[in-house]
């Protein structure tokens, strides 16, 4: 059992840095995501500072002007941090640690933290590990400034850079080190997914805190931890459902269908790359899964901004043509429907729901079910009896809608999935509209 002790929250001012091209009030809403961030890392944001320059600054990131205000209010409300919204290069860094004399943070090393946090597993910790050591190399020269500082002057400069190089060997070690342990590890899901290529695989993306766990947990009756923060999930977490038509909507070849529902790591805006490469093999879950669930909270202010952030993480882990079914949650917060049926007319292959309380959960199940459907062809299908070891695949890759035991074989109607018919082409009789 892990004693828990409560300690006063770090004091924190977060700062943004745009152009004049920058649209500021979507930088403001950066500026809010930032402060939630900071929330969910244990920061109490007292006040919020955005500047537009022509570019931002290389030494300091703000102008002089916007510095002498932040280092005013960091005296005046005992701050003890700067977040920026963006990365800041290792010399930003220096020169404002120097400047203000408090802890500095960029939006990476605030998600960096709360991953850390999170991460519950081995593979999840190496991989937030890798991250952190690939976020720090770069930024080693600021972690030795107490060697000058302590014996100024000619001599020092030697000692300072040799122990910043063998830092940075230690570290590249480690990486190394990481990177071989994430391949086995990812080598070993690998060959655990190929166990279940028997079933149609979905996996849940979304926004962080979208409600993607929430949704799994109504689904699945799976217990995923579902909390009020951003990345509440980092671990990957996979299931089996059943997807039923329901009797009014079964046709003659209404059946039940399992499939493995997964759920991971929500994604962000400005979400850093080397994270994205750090979590690649939780997030082949999602590269590989048949149909994307893409979780929205509709309730949200910059709901169409998030769905442009998930859209543009898939692409760049290479899920962007996978199909997808759009499923627009927290409905019940709406005001008024409208909206969702302007979308919905936009997203033809959507719902809306409420994974909390359960609304239209059916009509997801339906439209999953839809999905699965099309990736399959209902058949007519006569096996000899020698043929026992195609019946077996069969019952294993397919749905088994109906079976007849006759004089000369096996007589089947088998939803098969289109991947899988060359195997059955010689048996086939006909496709059963």
């Amino acid at each position: 059992m892990h004693e828990i002790v409560n300690s006063p929250r770090e004091r924190a001012i977060a700062v943004g840095v745009g152009t004049k091209r920058t649209n500021r009030e979507e930088a403001l809403e950066h500026l809010d995501e930032l402060e939630f961030l900071a929330e969910t890392a244990g920061v109490e944001v007292l006040q919020k500072l955005y500047q537009a320059l022509d570019k931002p600054d290389s030494g300091t990131a703000v102008g002089k002007g916007k510095l002498a205000e932040i280092k005013q209010i960091v005296e005046d409300e005992e701050i003890a941090m700067v977040i920026f919204d963006d990365d800041l290069s290792p010399a930003q860094v220096r020169n404002l640690e120097k400047e203000l004399s408090v802890k500095i943070m960029d939006r990476s090393g605030i998600i960096l933290d709360i991953f850390a946090a999170r991460a519950r597993t081995t593979e999840a910790k190496f991989q937030v590990e890798l991250a952190q050591l690939q976020y720090m190399l770069p930024r080693l020269t600021r972690m030795w400034t107490h060697l000058s500082k302590q014996f100024g002057g000619v001599g020092t400069k030697g000692p300072g850079e040799t122990q910043i190089e063998s830092d940075r060997r230690v570290i590249r070690d480690k990486i190394g080190f990481l990177k071989e342990k994430l391949a086995t590890i990812s080598t070993q899901k690998a060959e655990q997914r190929k166990g279940r290529d028997e079933l149609q695989r979905f996996a849940l993306v979304g926004y962080t805190n979208a409600g993607k766990s929430t949704l799994m947990n109504t689904l699945s009756g799976a217990e995923v931890f579902v909390e009020n923060k951003l990345f509440a999930t980092l671990d990957t977490t996979v299931r089996a459902i059943e997807l039923s038509n329901n009797a009014d909507a079964a046709d003659s070849h209404g059946a039940h269908k399992n499939v493995l529902l997964s759920d991971t790591v929500g994604f962000i805006r400005k979400l850093p790359t080397h994270l994205v490469a750090s979590f690649r093999s939780t997030l082949a879950e999602t590269i590989e899964a048949d149909v994307l669930l893409h979780v929205v909270d509709i309730s949200h202010p910059q709901f169409r901004d998030q769905i442009a952030a998930v859209m543009e993480t898939l692409e760049v882990i290479g899920a962007g043509d996978k199909p997808m079914l759009m499923v627009f949650n927290k409905i019940d917060a709406l005001e008024s429907l409208e909206v969702l049926h302007l979308l919905q007319e936009q997203y033809p292959q959507s719902v809306g729901i409420s994974a909390q309380r359960g609304i239209n959960i059916a009509a997801l199940k339906q439209a999953m079910l839809d999905i699965a459907d099309e990736r399959h062809e209902v058949v007519h299908l006569l096996l000899p009896y020698h043929a026992m070891k195609e019946l077996s695949n069969l019952y294993r890759t397919s749905t088994i809608l109906s079976r007849t035991d006759g004089d000369d074989g096996i007589e089947l109607i088998a939803r098969v999935e289109k991947k899988h018919l060359h195997s059955v082409q010689e048996w086939m009789m006909e496709a059963v509209a």
